[in-house]
């Protein structure tokens, strides 16, 4: 199989906009014949299924949630980016294409990452328009504020609320093509197959999550906007619903993979606490603005912490190790993502960690409390403050940025992060693979598109902090509205499927063969274990650091705990009826087959980059060692029903950047 990007010619700075003014277009009669599934409502589904359904199509949007207003992308927290350079301080729209190839170690297509580097412009004024309460400068003008891996300030945000904002901007839109009829909304549905006709996806089938009642829908094409897989690790940031199912069942029928072990580790979460801990809470990156990140200098002072002997103020200044300040002076505590988090993990290793069970790290607002403080105290006239003064003053100024955050800490931890420093450790967060799409976001199954983070096309190895909300808005309002077309323009003589189709048959008979399979096993241990399980392998050899020995103890471990899987798994409860342990069922089986890929994808890719990390390659000072020469392609994988993976290269072509060590030194 070759894969075709089909990426338009032309100079890089224009070929989006004369490939919008050349490309075939469907006309607003012809378009009120189409019909569009679009599955999932978080912000690529919900901006994509609304704009689709402004343009005169007629759109099928699917969700499991009992609102499009659940989707994981509530829970952004930080902000989203913006080549606007509001703060005059040098950004521009190559500024953000290049931090963004740069910060996904150049294993990113150049044409999609610029098309997003343009679009994100329209973005902010798209949701300014919708009411987005984006915080403002004094003056009103919209506020800016730096996250990792740049240096400039690109990031739009609504305190630690970004993502529920921007998601409530996009249900607005969204609703009111459902009030209208533009868009038909089926709430508490879940895909679990794709229906391919002649070849092209034209349907999916889907259970009725409330009676169990398996459904058929067809369609001219179908959209995928379900999020990334982290919750193949078990213990992630995700919400516990998040799944690959949809995107995985479209591997079932033809789809190929892409770049599956391109998995982040997002430096700054709440660490783990206990052994049955099924959720992990994101500290937002926008805290390492103000927030320093350090451990003791000396094992001893750690040890006395982790026994409870000593907290963090029992600690001198001149005994805290700094250390991404010490280890990367330009960027400092707001290096990319991947960078921090292999640097908390070595100093953890170290044997300075800071926690009970010795992995955790210090993020610490004291100093920003007093700057913020003393300058508040300066602004008002107070020649000479008092400590208290300054610490009320600061803590006011903070609660304002972050006040949000700092209580869902409090909250979760029982500590008062202005009296005591935050910790934070690294957890499983974004995916930065996903389905391999083109440059219109079509995969290499005809009509089959993947929007978001459910695809690979923007984030290389490793996304920089802000740039989800930035994908997932840009690839729904104002990409595949018009890529969409390059399809659709060929099926205005289609006309609308029928249900009764034998493809239908055959893919729902495929459903409900699984479903029983699962039902009938009767065994004796739980999904949740089994799940537990697979995340701990996943973790252990797929984690932050993998090694070749590693890799291929865990695929052999997680074959067995397949096999084991469908004879000892016990799912309670019938199928016709809710049945919420069923729907965990389903997803961790497929989950079970998705991380033997990724562990495949990790062993086949002998190089260091971005959020995957070969223990084997790495330079002498322990940073990441890409393979140039032999891994610049995005690496696609099949599945078959009888478990043979292959792989497909897309090679990689950069006219437009230099390939370089990657360097925040």
């Amino acid at each position: 199989m070759k894969l075709e990007s089909k990426v338009p010619p032309g100079s890089l700075a224009t070929k989006w906009t004369e490939y919008k003014s050349k490309m075939n277009l469907v006309a607003p009669n012809n378009k009120r014949r189409l019909e569009v599934i679009v599955v999932g409502t978080g912000l690529a589904g919900a901006s994509a299924a609304a704009t689709l359904g402004e343009l005169g199509y007629h759109v099928k949007c699917f969700t499991f949630h009992d609102s499009p207003r659940r989707a994981h992308s509530i829970a952004a927290q930080g902000g989203i980016n913006a080549a606007k350079n509001y703060q005059n301080d040098g950004d521009s729209v190559y500024r953000l294409f290049y931090d963004t190839i740069k910060g996904g170690d150049y294993r990113s297509r150049e044409a999609n990452v610029h098309r997003l580097a343009e679009v994100s412009r329209d973005i902010i004024d798209q949701c300014v328009a919708q009411g987005v309460p984006f915080a403002r400068e004094y003056g009103g003008l919209l506020a800016n504020r730096s996250f990792g891996g740049v240096l400039v300030s690109r990031t739009f945000y609504a305190r630690g609320q970004t993502g529920q904002q921007l998601l409530i901007g996009a249900y607005q839109a969204l609703s009111r093509q459902i009030s209208l009829g533009t868009v038909q909304m089926y709430n508490r549905h879940e895909m679990l197959d794709l229906v391919k006709v002649d070849g092209k996806a034209r349907g999916i089938i889907v259970r009725n999550l409330l009676d169990g009642k398996i459904e058929r829908f067809a369609a001219h094409c179908v959209v995928l906007a379900t999020g990334g897989y982290g919750n193949v690790f078990y213990l992630s940031t995700n919400a516990m619903g998040c799944n690959a199912t949809a995107a995985w069942r479209s591997v079932r029928r033809g789809a190929l993979m892409a770049n599956p072990c391109f998995t982040q580790i997002h430096p700054t979460c709440i660490p783990v606490s206990g052994e049955y801990q099924s959720k992990l809470t994101l500290m937002s990156e926008s805290l390492r603005n103000d927030g320093r990140v350090w451990v003791p200098k000396s094992v001893s002072d750690a040890k006395a912490i982790q026994k409870g002997e000593k907290n963090a103020l029992d600690i001198a200044e001149g005994d805290r190790d700094y250390y991404l300040e010490r280890r990367y002076p330009a960027f400092g505590n707001l290096v990319p993502r991947d960078v921090a988090s292999r640097a908390a993990k070595v100093a953890c290793d170290e044997g300075k960690g800071v926690a009970p069970t010795g992995l955790a790290v210090y993020l610490d607002f004291a100093e920003a409390i007093d700057r913020y403080g003393r300058a508040r105290a300066h602004s008002r006239g107070i020649g000479n403050p008092t400590e208290a003064q300054v610490i009320e003053l600061g803590e006011e100024i903070i609660r304002q940025k972050y006040g949000n955050l700092f209580q869902m800490y409090e909250k979760i931890t029982g500590e008062d992060p202005y009296k005591m420093p935050m910790k934070i450790y690294p957890a499983v967060h974004y995916t930065m693979g996903g389905l391999w799409v083109d440059y219109n976001l079509e995969t290499n199954v005809p009509g089959l598109f993947a929007l978001g983070e459910c695809n690979f096309s923007d984030h290389g190895a490793n996304r920089l902090g802000a740039s989800a909300l930035m994908q997932g808005l840009a690839d729904g309002y104002f990409v595949i509205p018009y890529t969409i077309g390059a399809f659709l323009s060929q099926e205005i003589r289609t006309p609308k499927f029928s249900t009764d189709l034998p493809e239908f048959a055959e893919a729902e008979k495929s459903v409900k063969d699984r479903i029983d399979r699962l039902m009938s096993t009767n065994g004796n241990q739980s999904v949740e274990s089994f799940h537990r399980r697979l995340g701990k392998i996943m973790w252990e050899y797929c984690g932050m650091s993998r090694t070749a020995e590693g890799l291929k103890k865990g695929i052999d471990e997680i074959r067995a705990l397949r096999k084991e899987y469908y004879e000892q798994v016990y799912v309670p409860g019938t199928k016709a009826e809710f049945n919420p342990e069923l729907e965990k069922a389903l997803r961790v089986a497929d989950f079970l087959e998705l991380g033997e890929v990724m562990m495949n994808d990790a062993l086949n890719r002998n190089e260091s980059c971005g959020g995957h990390f070969r223990y084997e390659y790495r330079t002498p000072e322990g940073e990441a060692k890409r393979d140039d020469d032999n891994y610049t392609y995005v690496a696609a994988w099949s599945w078959s029903e009888d478990g043979k993976i292959l792989m497909y290269k897309e090679d990689l072509v950069f006219e437009n950047v230099e390939l370089k060590t990657r360097s925040y030194k």
